[in-house]
């Protein structure tokens, strides 16, 4: 009964008009000892809408960051109170965090800056814009469409034939509330167009670049319009005679599908989806990419937050692969992010940093075409905003992230060429 209750209170969050977040606060849990870890991936696991985990549960002495509604403060302060759990509050009031976020001002529509948050419309005739000044550099790619009827789009830029095998790609969005993942790799299409740093356009003139800045369109919009803590797709699925909406996009890819940090809980945030593939989102994307995957070079997956830099794999912590080539690579490249504003970054695979998650984007490329150069970004920041990143921080955001793009292919070419 209690989980049927979860349920249908999860089931009201996802179907209102308008859902605020007045005085939830986020808590930073960090367990001290193994009883207090299983407590919390319990709660975690039991996809309780009034715990919102933004960041999973991993082990002891390793902090999860929860969203919990007021009503629940009293309940999780008994639970940490006993457990061996500290307990700090990161965010105040997610609502006041959400007002200052730096939504698109009606007075500004139809320009496309990077100096707020778009919609999914804007984004799209952002990149059909380029097409109209670019036309000898920018195409228009459709890689299907979404369950709710949008198209999933990107772009395809290239400044020389002589660049067809020497691609790079370039996704973000796939998890909805991550609006500055999107907005960072709008930044990094622009500045390959336009930049006039010569690192920059060395790099954007040896590459065929393929870009697209939302992958999952539906969870998007219902984010920006409804929910704005939403992360899944849109497919509604049935459960004890529940309907919940989405599975995890980058838990529904095709390698190594379910074998760990997933959930079969369709109202799980980690719901991996009945089957590999199952969102039309994922599908449309992969099919593209697998008409392409013999021609790059580079698989680049765009997320927020906890300023990390990730190597494949997330169904395990051995070291595959070419990993100590990639872990070298990208300690340049933290190095170069940090120069600008001292981010720092950390680097490793999946489960070294986070924890287990199988059915990602990333690993299913460098899974199944061997693409030598795949990375993760987590952005900014490590949780003072978490997911409510302020608009003023998409350019230096931006800005930091492609020093680490051109340092990271910068050394790939070295290596490359020395073979």
């Amino acid at each position: 009964m209690k989980l049927l209750a979860a349920l249908a209170t999860l089931l009201v969050l996802v179907s209102a008009e308008k859902v605020r977040y007045d005085n939830y606060r986020v808590y930073r849990l960090t367990p001290k000892d193994y009883k207090a870890v299983e407590a919390l991936k319990q709660l975690e696991d039991a996809g309780i809408a009034e715990y919102s985990f933004w960041t999973s549960v991993v082990g002891v002495g390793a902090a999860a960051d929860v969203m919990v509604a007021p009503a629940e403060f009293d309940e999780l302060e008994e639970m940490v109170a006993g457990l061996d759990i500290d307990s700090t509050v990161m965010i105040e009031n997610v609502q006041t965090l959400i007002d200052n976020e730096g939504f698109r001002p009606a007075s500004r529509a139809g320009v496309f800056d990077f100096d707020s948050y778009h919609t999914v419309e804007e984004y799209n005739d952002f990149l059909r814009s380029l097409v109209v000044r670019f036309p000898s550099t920018v195409t228009l790619i459709q890689a299907g469409w979404s369950y709710e009827g949008r198209p999933i789009l990107g772009v395809k830029v290239s400044f020389s034939p002589a660049n067809a095998n020497n691609g790079i790609f370039l996704e973000s969005n796939m998890h909805a509330r991550e609006w500055i993942a999107g907005a960072v790799n709008a930044y990094i299409l622009n500045e390959l167009l336009t930049s006039h740093d010569p690192a920059v356009r060395h790099l954007a003139e040896t590459h065929d670049w393929y870009i697209f800045p939302i992958a999952n369109p539906d969870g998007y919009v219902f984010s920006y319009t409804s929910t704005r803590m939403w992360r899944k797709t849109r497919v509604p699925y049935s459960m004890l005679g529940i309907t919940c909406f989405g599975a995890d996009p980058n838990r529904n890819w095709p390698f190594r599908w379910n074998t760990g940090g997933s959930s079969s809980l369709a109202c799980s945030d980690t719901y991996m989806g009945p089957s590999p593939w199952s969102e039309p989102s994922t599908r449309g994307l992969g099919e593209f990419i697998s008409t392409i995957a013999p021609s790059l070079v580079g698989y680049i997956s765009i997320h927020s937050y906890s300023q990390m830099l990730l190597l494949p794999y997330g169904h395990t912590s051995a070291q595959l692969d070419n990993y100590n080539e990639t872990y070298a690579i990208g300690v340049s490249a933290a190095r170069s992010l940090a120069r600008r504003y001292g981010t720092q970054y950390t680097i490793g695979n999946i489960p070294e940093l986070l924890y287990v998650a199988s059915g990602s984007s990333m690993d299913w490329v460098k899974g199944n075409f061997g693409t030598p150069i795949a990375y993760t970004y987590e952005l900014r920041d490590t949780g003072r905003f978490g997911f409510l990143l302020p608009a003023e921080q998409i350019r230096p955001t931006g800005e930091e992230t492609l020093d680490s793009l051109v340092t990271i292919f910068e050394e790939y070419d070295k290596i490359r060429n020395a073979n």
